[in-house]
């Protein structure tokens, strides 16, 4: 048996969420012809008390959409310097929307408004025209941190008072709204372009949707079609998306029980250096000196367990739908056993 902890992407759909996929009704999505597919829009905006949504491929495409239809070429997006957007997506916002980034430091990638403030630009034609500001919550790069809805509501309001247009990423939203308890449509309306997966914690096989307000429909789904999202039955796919946010939801909180539990553990071991808080479904640890993460992935995979090197000198674990209570001891006396 392989243990997989290197993304909470490796999941694979449960037996009741392939019997769901198998009975889908399906229809010509592009044609807008998809039974299933508006079933699971018409959802998902509901569920974030928006007025449209558009199902997409990847979370990618649709933080590059919401991004594309919220801004102009030469325009600047305000975002935490790890952003999702910005350092995992391919140079995307240069090559897709031909913009600028102001990265920000931000409290373990959480963005104030003391920091946006000063780093929204003047009319000067010398300098880029600031647009949008763009969250991320949870916070992937650290360790999965998110932002309470104080703060959501603090950004969101300080950013349209200057004019300027909100993106979340929220990828992991749903493991946000289980630590704070608040409803889904408490952050959609802050928000002019909202991107939520299907296919991390909550379980999907593929997907991703753009939530998003009705002036910006049009344009989403002409640049899903020009981005090569375009997808004929997705209603198959899309059935795994109902199925995962009606019965997947809840069950978060096991995910982030077991990665509190595995961090715990973790950070006692002795080639350990630091480590990240572990608020969600997120492991981030340091390695001491002169342990490498190839050698400790190397090491760790000879135990039958993958982990993902997330810098020179970081490991990153992420717990899941398909991770257990017997995988995470076996995890556990595993990482105990290391010797380096």
């Amino acid at each position: 048996m392989v243990i997989d902890l290197r993304s909470d992407t490796v999941t694979k759909p449960t037996p009741a969420m392939r019997d769901a996929m198998f009975q889908a009704e399906v229809g010509d999505d592009v044609f807008g012809e998809d039974p299933s597919v508006k079933k699971l829009e018409e959802k998902c905006a509901r569920l974030l008390g928006m007025d449209v949504a558009v199902y997409c491929p990847s979370g990618t495409m649709t933080n590059q959409i919401g991004i594309k239809v919220l801004t102009q070429p030469y325009d600047e997006v305000i975002c935490y310097q790890g952003a999702h957007i910005y350092k995992y997506e391919g140079g995307g916002l240069a090559g897709n929307s031909n913009v600028s980034v102001r990265l920000l430091k931000g409290d373990r990638g959480r963005i104030s408004v003391e920091e946006i403030a000063p780093n929204i630009n003047s009319s000067d034609s010398h300098y880029p025209n600031t647009s949008v500001v763009a969250l991320e919550n949870t916070v992937v790069r650290e360790a999965g941190s998110y932002y309470t809805l104080s703060q959501i509501e603090s950004v969101c309001t300080f950013a349209k008072s200057k004019g300027l247009r909100t993106h979340l990423d929220g990828a992991r939203l749903f493991n946000a709204l289980t630590e704070t308890g608040d409803k889904p449509e408490s952050i959609g309306k802050h928000f002019d372009t909202v991107s939520i997966c299907l296919s991390k914690g909550l379980g999907a096989p593929v997907g991703s949707v753009l939530v998003c307000k009705k002036e910006h429909e049009s344009k989403a789904r002409r640049m899903r079609k020009v981005f090569g999202g375009g997808m004929r039955q997705a209603g198959y796919l899309a059935a795994a998306g109902i199925y995962a946010l009606d019965h997947h939801i809840a069950r978060l909180k096991e995910d982030h029980h077991r990665a509190r539990t595995l961090g715990q553990a973790i950070a006692a071991l002795p080639f350990v250096k630091s480590m990240m808080p572990v608020d969600t479904n997120i492991v981030i640890f340091e390695l001491a000196s002169p342990v490498t993460p190839d050698r400790f992935l190397g090491e760790l995979s000879t135990h039958g367990v993958k982990a993902l090197a997330f810098s020179a000198t970081e490991i990153r674990m992420v717990t899941h739908l398909d991770f257990d209570d017997r995988m995470l001891e076996r995890t556990i006396d595993t990482l105990k056993k290391l010797h380096f």
